[in-house]
């Protein structure tokens, strides 16, 4: 849901329409002449270390996740269900100010929240009917911004559309598992 209350967190934009434009207007003639070009393999790297943890590179730093206090973690260690929750807030977030810019919108400000409900009964194999995993996500944005009704309607379609980890959670892609020594 998008609304135009100003939030506490910034979403701020400092790139133009026009940069933006002239950024993607070669990569996407690329792919249009080139559709493999546009293919690329993500990877995430982590290493298992002492105790019920995982060091995971991000890039700029090294994220140790680990239990969480609903499972007997201590809450030293990222949790994995919020680590999901912070990629799709900044997929989003980065999603809603690529549409806002290209279509020319003026998104002052505001904030991008998710929310997961989970059971740890199914974690913790306490009751076999009970899924493991999130049962519900919610997304929402707060954004300061003097847009129409209609343009914030597209906003949010666009935004859906196009975000990477929010279509990855809703249209879940195969997976292949693979454990060696």
């Amino acid at each position: 849901m998008i609304t135009q209350e100003v939030a506490a967190y910034g979403l701020v934009s400092t790139m133009a329409d026009s940069a933006l434009t002239a950024i993607q207007a070669p990569l996407k003639q690329q792919y249009r002449e080139d559709p493999d070009a546009a293919r690329v393999t993500l990877r995430a790297v982590g290493h298992l270390d002492e105790g019920v943890s995982c060091s995971v590179e991000t890039g700029r730093a090294i994220a140790q996740a680990g239990l969480h206090p609903a499972t007997g973690g201590d809450g030293t260690q990222l949790c994995s269900g919020d680590m999901l929750l912070e990629a799709l807030v900044a997929c989003a977030g980065v999603t809603l100010r690529a549409v806002a810019t290209s279509l020319g919108l003026n998104v002052r400000g505001g904030s991008v929240r998710a929310e997961g409900d989970l059971d740890f009964r199914g974690t913790l194999a306490v009751d076999k009917n009970v899924p493991v995993g999130f049962t519900e996500i919610r997304l929402s944005f707060d954004l300061d911004t003097d847009v129409s009704g209609a343009d914030l309607a597209t906003l949010q379609r666009l935004t859906e559309r196009y975000c990477v980890v929010l279509q990855t959670i809703i249209n879940a892609p195969s997976c292949t598992i693979s454990v060696s020594s």
